[in-house]
């Protein structure tokens, strides 16, 4: 007998709108009600996911009992169980979400869930099995963070540390990836005893985590070049601006129960739907969700 999955509350303050424009684009598909009761649920789940990943969690699961079709849903579902360490049942869904959606923009996720699993051979060979150049410099960069934790959790810190000289390690330029590649780069530099080599990209990664911080832009990073004058006091000279790209939870069985039951509901939903008037409030909702991140200057160490 499965466990019961009861539906957590949405806070009224979560409507529809909340949700990015390119996940609400997916649920186009869907009844307006049940699209706008997902899409407040993806929207919670998103909420929650930092504070309190097992009630995000929830949510996710909630959303896939009614659109386990949509490729965003079953992202959401993986990231939430990743998120309270149910790395197999992540595995499962963001397969699914790569079925779906044909993407690998998770493929970093996938490397670290077969780690989660205890499988660091298999997280390799996953990273391996993609042309890295085909992927959005963004997610490169988490690929290469996480293929060098599987390169530590094989005993290899040599070959970690090779994973993450990439193009993209750039003292003098802070990308919105940037300090966590640092910061991992610094990491395997203490694993192999190049404590001061280590204390300097520590540095780095605390200005350039500096330099990215204050209120974001929607979509608009700022790249500046580091130059620094003859008396060794840093200057930055502005560049163009540019766009860069609980208790309670449901077990791996009961998740597929629960999203099998909803895709039957939702399709009931969606031949109702047929029958009547389309709505009028179809809105432009195809633009592309933001690129994680801004960007900007690396302070030198002055």
């Amino acid at each position: 007998m499965r466990a019961r999955h009861d539906d957590p509350e949405i806070p009224e303050r979560l409507q529809p709108r909340d949700l990015d424009k390119g996940a609400r684009a997916e649920l186009k598909t869907l009844s307006k009600e049940n699209a706008d009761w997902v899409a407040r649920h993806l929207a919670a789940a998103s909420e929650f996911l930092d504070d309190d990943p097992a009630l995000a969690h929830q949510h996710a699961v909630s959303a896939a009992r009614r659109a386990g079709r949509i490729a965003v849903v079953r992202e959401t579902l993986a990231i939430t169980a990743y998120a309270t360490g149910d790395f197999a049942l992540a595995l499962r869904e963001l397969r699914t979400y790569r079925r779906i959606s044909g993407s690998n923009d998770q493929l970093p996720l996938m490397v670290d869930s077969e780690r989660g699993v205890g499988r660091p051979d298999r997280a390799l060979e996953v990273g391996r099995a993609v042309d890295r150049a085909e992927l959005p410099v963004a997610v490169q960069v988490s690929l290469a963070i996480a293929m060098s934790g599987a390169r530590l959790d094989l005993g290899q810190p040599e070959l970690a540390l090779a994973e993450l000289e990439i193009p993209q390690l750039d003292p003098d330029r802070a990308f919105s990836y940037s300090p966590a590649l640092f910061s991992a780069y610094a990491e395997v530099l203490e694993e192999l005893g190049r404590t001061a080599e280590a204390a300097d990209w520590r540095a780095r990664t605390a200005r350039a985590e500096a330099a990215l911080g204050g209120p974001a832009e929607d979509e608009i990073v700022e790249i500046f070049e580091i130059e620094e004058e003859a008396e060794g006091q840093p200057e930055a000279d502005d560049a163009d601006v540019e766009r860069e790209d609980d208790p309670g939870a449901v077990l791996e069985d009961d998740v597929a129960a629960v999203i099998a039951e909803g895709e039957a509901l939702d399709a009931e939903s969606n031949e109702a739907e047929a029958l009547g008037a389309e709505s009028n409030e179809a809105e432009a909702l195809g633009a592309e969700s933001n690129e994680d991140g801004r960007d900007g200057p690396v302070p030198s160490a002055h």
